[in-house]
């Protein structure tokens, strides 16, 4: 008995056994469980849809041996919400019957079985991309459950994917791939239309696009549409919010605008103390061993106090992108290494993070102008548009400096206060992005900023020294690090 349960305990999660009557012995000894005729598992807890949905590959390849991944499995690579999986089971069996397990249907069909260009996948193959596009572009006969082969709209997408991700290239090299597979597929009905919905999406053809992406594709914009998905669920939760009116604080000084390059920058690592800030922003001090950070603060401080740009808002989508091309030509004016004012030409990544690719940055951006437009102006513009520039990221640096001047312009151009992030509050700006950023939630950024600007709203800007004595009070002045080592939390000033 042991034996033939360590021999069973040896097999695969998913198995069919070499000796069936061993397995009916075991299985009647509550060793195994049958999940279908011929098909065992030692696993006896987990229910078995989820079982073989975990394990689909596995089941498929018991099934069909050296089967390819097809149709619209090859794109979506696991089953489909009704558990089907498409294969080309090859030329051997010319009309294979289904398998239909718990959650699970393997949708098997004859054909080639791998050809060049397949890859192997795992004990299976999938199809190449050439091959993918060839057979996508077939109708699938009508049958209930999902559709055997993408929809035109499906397989738009995933061009345009392909297209944003791996580059236009790689649509050329689909296209002339396919033009020599399609005789081995019998697919020299589809190769032309597969031609014409590439020649499309490169802008080049006549045939009619049907998505977004793919339409903005074709005219020469194309835009990041997970970024675009974002914006529309901000826009959703910013469109109905009735934020509080704080009135913007007098700052006779300039003490409120020090701060607020102080801070900004202070948050893409650009330290100093506040000391040497201050010789730098009010003494024209400029220390030698680090002109170009000393630029930055300059640079964002004459942003936020040039009467032309403090207040500035954009009428149109080319405005808006001129204006942030203008807001970073001046924040990096020190720094002409890093391109000021010109959109980035490499990709760009913070931590997990990797934001939108530099081809995708004009078309991101103009979408990005569809919904800042339709918001309330003041906190719902501003809150939009500090995220906008963040996620897209378009230029090779001083994106976040960027995005916090048109934060605080817009509010300006309404007459609210604007929104500094103090130092020990770094955490909680950055970890409200990240939510919005990598969850969809957009209920962090709306807090933090209310809470940010309500901190912002209180504080005496008098004065250097009375703000100073008020910011100490506040935490505002302990940088984010030393902050959460000692559990310190950003106080209203008394």
């Amino acid at each position: 008995m042991a034996g033939a349960k360590r021999d069973f305990l040896d097999e695969p999660e998913v198995f069919r056994p070499d000796d069936a009557a061993a397995a009916s012995r075991a299985l009647r000894r509550g060793e195994l469980r049958r999940l279908a005729r011929g098909l065992y598992t030692w696993n006896l807890e987990e229910p078995a849809e989820q079982l073989l949905r975990r394990r689909w590959m596995d089941v498929a390849a018991l099934y069909f041996p050296g089967a390819v991944l097809v149709d619209r499995s090859a794109v979506e690579a696991r089953p489909a919400s009704d558990g089907s999986v498409f294969l080309d089971a090859g030329p051997a069996v010319s009309h294979p019957n289904a398998v239909r397990l718990p959650g699970l249907v393997l949708r098997p069909r004859s054909g080639p079985g791998p050809i060049d260009g397949d890859m192997q996948f795992g004990l299976l193959y999938r199809s190449g991309d050439a091959r993918t596009a060839l057979d996508n572009v077939r109708p699938s006969r009508a049958r209930s459950g999902v559709a055997r082969t993408l929809s035109n709209a499906e397989l738009e997408q995933w061009l345009e994917r392909i297209a944003g991700n791996r580059g236009e290239e790689d649509l050329l090299r689909i296209r002339d791939e396919a033009r020599e597979l399609s005789p081995a597929l019998s697919a020299e009905a589809e190769q032309p239309r597969l031609d014409d919905l590439i020649a499309a999406l490169l802008g080049t053809g006549d045939s009619r696009l049907t998505t977004e992406p793919g339409r903005a594709r074709g005219r020469r914009e194309p835009f990041d549409a997970a970024r675009v998905a974002l914006f529309e669920v901000l826009h959703g939760a910013l469109a109905g919010h009735v934020p509080k009116l704080r009135p913007e604080p007098a700052d006779p000084q300039r003490v409120f605008a020090f701060f607020e390059a102080y801070f900004s920058n202070f948050i893409e690592g650009t330290e100093f103390e506040l000391g040497e800030a201050e010789e730098i922003v009010f003494g024209g001090v400029m220390p030698g061993e680090r002109p170009e950070d000393a630029h930055d603060i300059l640079g964002t401080f004459r942003v936020v106090t040039d009467v032309a740009l403090r207040a500035r808002t954009p009428d149109s989508a080319d405005d808006f992108m001129e204006m942030l091309r203008l807001l970073n030509r001046h924040i990096l004016e020190g720094r002409p290494a890093m391109a000021p004012g010109e959109w980035k030409t490499q990709a760009n990544r913070a931590g997990g993070t990797r934001f939108v690719a530099p081809n995708l940055v004009p078309g991101t951006l103009r979408e990005a102008w569809r919904f800042y437009e339709t918001l309330p102006v003041g906190f719902a513009r501003a809150v939009f548009a500090m995220f906008a520039v963040s996620e897209v990221h378009p230029f090779a640096d001083g994106n976040g400096r960027v995005s916090r001047a048109l934060l605080n312009a817009e509010l300006s151009a309404a007459e609210q206060c604007r929104i500094l992030i103090a130092l020990c509050f770094r955490p909680d700006y950055l970890g409200a992005l990240r939510a919005m950023s990598r969850q969809a939630n957009p209920e962090p950024l709306l807090r933090m900023a209310d809470r940010a600007q309500q901190w912002s709203s209180l504080v005496d800007w008098s004065t250097m020294p009375l703000a100073t004595s008020q910011l100490e009070a506040s935490n505002a002045l302990v940088p984010p690090d030393e902050a959460e080592e000692q559990g310190l939390l950003l106080r209203d000033p008394a």
